[in-house]
């Protein structure tokens, strides 16, 4: 009975569900390993706030998951502008009320909770959504250039707008994948250069009037790293981070250094969220650690 309950919960491609439960395992014993340290230090000797905190996200992932799956797509296919517009809202509030944590506002917060979310991660999801809605329902009229821009490059850009503040990266990345989305919808590839060079252009002209308007902002932080990656040099404090992850990347080599044994974590601001991969490599090693993870991604993709 428990064995047909399962099978009826989590009904579908096994191998997807297979990847779910791997990534699942591999988040809780990386969070546990880079975060124990600094949970024992900032939370009173309680070194296992960091792994109940991501034990409830994975459960409440793993709820949405089960019901997302369970809901006929054409919901998905009536909702999608409303998504959009929810998500478009959450990135305005965040601009406005967000809690600024590493110089950046990037996440928004729910009073007298430890709860935040990072609303570009919504954006994401919306936009595709939105996306592969738009495309099915004007398939034979992509090569309009007003109807693909208003129906699709308006809505991106907004999105990216409203990220490209705080966070030029995610903007960036969400703009690329949107113009990879486009491309396979059969969009005229003129169109796509089109919008590429005008998205440049407008993160240039940005850059320069948000430096002329005033000094607290994000564009040194851009022309820094830019700098950085094409000359590929940097000062010793600017690139201490990925210098870090560079040293846990080398000494953690084929096999790792076994589980809870990393040193760099102690080094890392971030090791349990942004730079948890590199801890995992330092742990694991190419073999257990880096190979399997890409590998997962690229079979779910």
């Amino acid at each position: 009975m428990q064995q047909g309950w399962l099978t009826k919960t989590f009904k579908g491609d096994r191998a997807l569900w297979g990847l779910v439960a791997l990534f699942m395992v591999y988040s809780l014993l990386a969070v546990y390993s880079s975060s124990v340290n600094v949970a024992f230090r900032s939370y009173g000797g309680d070194t296992t706030y960091f792994l109940r905190s991501q034990f409830f996200m994975l459960l409440l992932g793993l709820v949405i998951i089960i019901l997302v799956h369970y809901l006929p797509y054409r919901i998905y296919f009536s909702l999608a502008g409303l998504i959009l517009i929810v998500a478009t809202g959450l990135l305005v509030l965040t601009l406005i009320f967000g809690a600024r944590i590493n110089e950046a506002t990037r996440w928004l917060e729910i009073p007298g909770t430890n709860f935040r979310l990072q609303t570009s991660d919504v954006a994401k999801v919306a936009l595709v959504l939105y996306m592969a809605r738009t495309l099915a329902k004007y398939q034979g009229e992509l090569d309009n250039f007003i109807l693909v821009t208003k129906y699709f490059i308006l809505p991106v850009g907004i999105i990216c707008g409203l990220i490209m503040p705080e966070n030029l990266s995610t903007a960036v990345m969400i703009f690329g994948i949107s113009i990879i989305i486009l491309y396979i919808g059969r969009v005229p590839v003129r169109f796509l250069l089109a919008y590429i060079g005008l998205a440049v252009a407008c993160v240039v002209l940005f850059a320069l009037l948000l430096s002329a308007v005033t000094k607290d902002n994000r564009v040194e932080v851009w022309k820094d790293r830019m700098e950085n990656f094409v000359t590929g040099r940097a000062d010793e404090a600017d690139d201490y981070q990925s210098n870090q992850a560079k040293i846990a990347i080398s000494t953690g080599g084929l096999f790792g250094k076994a589980p809870g044994r990393s040193t760099q974590r102690n080094m890392l601001p971030q090791s349990n969220s942004d730079f948890i991969f590199a801890i995992i490599i330092e742990e694991y090693g190419l073999f257990l650690g880096a190979i399997p993870l890409i590998l997962a991604y690229m079979i779910l993709m």
